[in-house]
């Protein structure tokens, strides 16, 4: 069989200096100018490496460089390289005609790695003309069509692969956010289309589910909890989220919805901090002596905690505040309908992933909490 492969190398680049996203040039010089470094490679690479047992049993079709030969190549493929770089830095562009010209040469399976973006590229260039995957390693990550990890994406290939026709096609939601919109800090988000995806069970991930008003008393109530076991000589850092800022909205505080505020002594520390600040937050509290916590809500649909939405909280932030002073929120209608899936972590680095595995308390009201199961 035929498989294409194409790496958006800029997917994911503002998430840990706070940028949202990544989409647009100027966003990409800017993430660039903060010290951002280029992620999505790792994770296409981890998607590949599934598929190292079929390497003589297909042939792969990819773009020049870092938009995926690169990586094939590392990984001992030999892929057949279409299409030329018009620079350095790709663009949408690129991804579109990759896209559309490997499904005029017929591929059987279009493997993609990026986020929303990258998903509308795709979906602008092939529609729902051929079975796609992708390798979530973006910021934002809506849309149903992405595996829920770098490494399902892979596994999700390899059972279509090797299926002979017997893993049935479904439709998926190709979802994105107004970015400028997100940066102002109003989530404004509209489904695109569909594009066709295997029907693999527990590794496809699902389109995002939004807070609905119905659950706002729960999240007061949640609110509540946290606010009664507020300690004064603790710093607390807030990540992202309708039920998170419940929390501040409670406090009285201003807050970013969609990104990462710190309080102490129910006092605004920090605003919208990436992972530097985040750091250095957390420098000045250790030369202090000062405890920190990290207070984070799950994504309704995809059980993440970790790794979507909130780069900024990074393997290098986590490490430093330890499984033991990380605090999960979430309504209970969101811990149900993830059906029994566990809540999942992709910081970027295996060690850390592996320190938040196992089973942690997520507070789902006032004095009610659930222990739930983590994955990576």
């Amino acid at each position: 069989m035929k498989v294409g492969f194409i790496v958006n190398p800029l997917a994911g680049i503002g998430g840990r200096v706070g940028l949202k996203g990544s989409d647009g040039q100027d966003i990409v010089d800017k993430a660039f100018s903060l010290g951002a470094v280029c992620e999505a490679p790792a994770k296409a690479r981890k998607a590949l490496e599934r598929l190292l047992e079929l390497k003589d049993k297909i042939d792969l079709v990819t773009w020049p460089g870092p938009m995926g030969e690169t990586i094939a190549r590392e990984l001992g493929f030999r892929p057949q390289v279409i299409g030329r770089l018009a620079d350095e830095i790709t663009t949408p562009h690129d991804t579109e005609a990759a896209a559309a010209d490997m499904a005029a040469m017929g591929v059987d399976l279009l493997l993609f790695a990026g986020g929303d973006g990258t998903a509308r590229n795709v979906h602008d260039a092939i529609g729902s003309r051929i079975p796609v995957i992708g390798i979530p390693a973006g910021v934002k990550i809506h849309s149903a069509v992405y595996a829920d990890t770098p490494a399902h994406a892979g596994d999700a290939a390899k059972l279509f692969l090797s299926g002979s026709g017997r893993i049935q096609i479904k439709e998926a939601e190709v979802m994105d956010i107004d970015e400028t919109a997100f940066r102002e800090d109003r989530l404004s988000a509209r489904l695109y289309g569909y594009m066709s995806v295997p029907n693999v069970r527990n590794l496809m991930q699902n389109a995002k589910a939004g807070s609905v008003s119905t659950e706002h008393e729960t999240m007061v109530s949640i609110a509540s909890d946290i606010i009664s076991k507020l300690e004064e000589d603790v710093c607390y850092i807030i990540g992202p989220g309708t039920t998170t800022r419940a929390i501040m909205t409670s406090l009285g505080l201003a807050n970013t919805l969609l990104g990462v505020d710190a309080i102490r002594g129910r006092r605004l520390i920090g605003t919208d901090l990436n992972e530097a600040g985040l750091l250095s937050l957390l420098d000045e509290m250790d030369a202090q002596g000062i405890p920190t916590k990290v207070i984070v809500t799950v994504i309704g649909g995809q059980g993440y905690v970790f790794g979507r939405g909130n780069q900024q909280l990074s393997h290098r932030v986590l490490r430093r505040v330890g499984k033991e002073n990380i605090v999960i929120v979430a309504t209970e209608s969101k811990m149900l309908a993830l059906n029994g899936k566990p809540l999942l972590v992709d910081t970027g680095d295996a060690e850390v992933n592996e320190m938040l595995t196992g089973y942690a308390k997520v507070i789902t009201s006032l004095n009610r909490t659930m222990a739930y199961r983590i994955s990576c």
